[in-house]
């Protein structure tokens, strides 16, 4: 289950490159104080567990204030007796433009234990990093937990079903990137009700945990938030949905259909 929620989260990794910059909505789609927590179940287990917070934060990065983005990932019941996961990252945004500035990371796995930490220096396109200093191919590449918020907020009014929107990210010792592909949209019935969604199709990569013909499906709320809601994906043993648990602190009404 290593990594497995955050990369759910994250919506996956492709490798391909991309060399523009992408729109974004000119308000964030969240706030300061907003809260979501999601389970994670293999077949009718709940292997891990998330939380994500936005919160203010006093640091300043050239001047610009900040949000604090704060993601726990923690594996739960049988799982977690046989391999303990208590990760935790913090990503340190522009409130603006939404770039980040600084992310660190705090992991806890079994034995294992890392920290690692990276900053950003956008307009010289670097990212100065526990090991090394990396070139960036735009102005515009993420950590892996603030590409999920810019994601979030992108300008999506209009694309159609089969278009494409890839993002530049850095995580541990490269730079890699979202794709993810629009799919239509759906109903999602949910712990929250029954919701209007987009559902979307981000790309995998085949490997020890995906087979080759594995599908990646993530559904979004189809109103001012865009939070995901659920995620589906077969790997090479059975298949795991990650769901929307609780949201508060919500910056809009959800697009709830019925309770």
């Amino acid at each position: 289950m290593r990594k497995l929620f955050l990369f759910f989260v994250a919506a996956f990794l492709s490798y391909k490159g991309v060399a523009q910059e992408l729109p974004f909505v000119k308000d964030p789609v969240f706030q300061a104080g907003e809260v979501l927590t999601y389970k994670l179940k293999y077949g009718f287990i709940t292997a891990a567990e998330g939380t994500l917070k936005v919160l203010e934060s006093d640091l300043k990065f050239d001047g610009s204030p900040t949000y604090r983005l704060s993601v726990d990932g923690q594996t739960s019941g049988t799982f977690d007796v046989f391999y303990k996961i208590r990760d935790h990252y913090d990503s340190y945004i522009d409130k603006k433009d939404l770039k980040p500035y600084f992310y660190q990371e705090n992991i806890r796995e079994g034995s294992y234990r890392r920290q690692d930490k990276a900053r950003f220096s956008q307009d010289e396109q670097r990212v100065v990093a526990t090991k090394g200093t990396y070139k960036t191919p735009t102005k515009q590449t993420f950590d892996l937990v603030s590409s999920y918020y810019f994601a979030r907020s992108l300008d999506i009014s209009k694309m159609k079903a089969g278009d494409f929107v890839k993002l530049n990210y850095f995580l541990g010792d490269e730079i890699s990137q979202l794709e993810i592909q629009f799919v239509g949209r759906e109903t999602v019935k949910t712990k929250l009700g029954t919701i209007k969604c987009l559902k979307f199709s981000p790309s995998i990569k085949p490997g020890r945990i995906f087979r080759k013909d594995s599908k990646l499906y993530l559904w979004v709320t189809d109103d001012g938030n865009r939070v995901p809601v659920k995620a589906q994906v077969e790997i090479l043993v059975g298949s795991v949905i990650m769901e929307i648990k609780s949201a508060s602190g919500l910056k809009y009404p959800l697009a709830i259909v019925n309770k």
